[in-house]
């Protein structure tokens, strides 16, 4: 069985952003990463190979230069080789093009099962597996908890409010994974110098059969209007009791529709 992991190059959290004129983030001036939700993906993907349960492991990305970092990292953990897409032609795709572009990619290199991070630690958004789905025309299975594959099929556990269910998918299929499933590991030295060995296919949207003007920020189906760093927070209220200390919390909440 061959599994592809969709993984994403992601700006580091704690960075301090800068953004373009045309809104989308100025990627030189800041650093990035492995998405930490797709490290998830990666670790099941490796688990399954370790248990003889996937044959090949093949990390896929969409991505500038940079993201071959990631793709390092996912090496490191594990997989076999890397895929990485990069074409300027897609800079300021929003994820109905990320979405095609990813599953060109991965329908040429050929799959038994597509794993994802439930989403990504930058646009939290979690659509991309249900596209990826549906541009494959495969089964899908989201927000899984666990994982596990027999023969043909693939058997998620996914924890709801208040019950956990298990969905069974025929393979081919695309499931993505929540971090409640087995942390990932943290590569030793001697297998991160390895990742530097192992291959790297860099492929362009030509490669993929994908005209340029079909991808980018102009085909873009949304657009970012305005961008404005987030209010810093406002010190609250502090109530001294002087024995009537539950009547000014309850006059507190009442003035902000809490109470009535």
């Amino acid at each position: 069985m061959k599994v592809v992991v969709l993984a994403k190059y992601v700006p580091e959290p704690t960075a301090t952003w800068a953004f373009e004129a045309d809104h989308t983030l100025a990627r030189e001036s800041v650093e990035g990463r492995l998405s930490e939700l797709d490290e998830y993906a990666v670790e099941q993907a490796v688990r399954l190979k370790e248990a003889g349960a996937a044959d090949e492991v093949v990390v896929l990305t969409v991505g500038p230069a940079k993201a071959v970092d990631a793709l390092r990292k996912a090496l490191a953990m594990g997989a076999d080789r890397a895929v990485h897409v990069s074409d300027e032609a897609i800079a300021g795709s929003d994820a109905l093009g990320t979405s095609r572009v990813l599953a060109a990619a991965a329908d040429k290199e050929g799959f038994d099962l597509v794993l994802t991070g439930m989403a990504s630690t930058d646009a939290e958004m979690s659509v991309m597996p249900s596209m990826v789905a549906a541009r494959l025309g495969l089964p899908q299975a989201t927000f899984a908890g666990a994982l596990s594959v027999e023969g043909g099929t693939a058997t998620i556990s996914r924890d709801l409010d208040t019950a956990t269910t298990e969905v069974t998918v025929t393979l081919p299929a695309v499931i993505s994974l929540t971090d409640q499933t087995d942390e990932a590991r943290y590569p030793a030295f001697k297998a991160i110098m390895m990742a530097k060995k192992k291959p790297v296919e860099t492929r362009s949207l030509a490669d993929l059969g994908i005209a340029a003007g079909d991808v980018g920020l102009e085909a873009a189906g949304t657009s970012v209007l305005s961008i404005a760093p987030a209010p810093q927070r406002q010190a609250g209220t502090i109530i001294t009791d002087e024995g009537d200390a539950a009547t000014q919390l309850a006059d507190f909440l009442a003035a902000r529709g809490f109470l009535r």
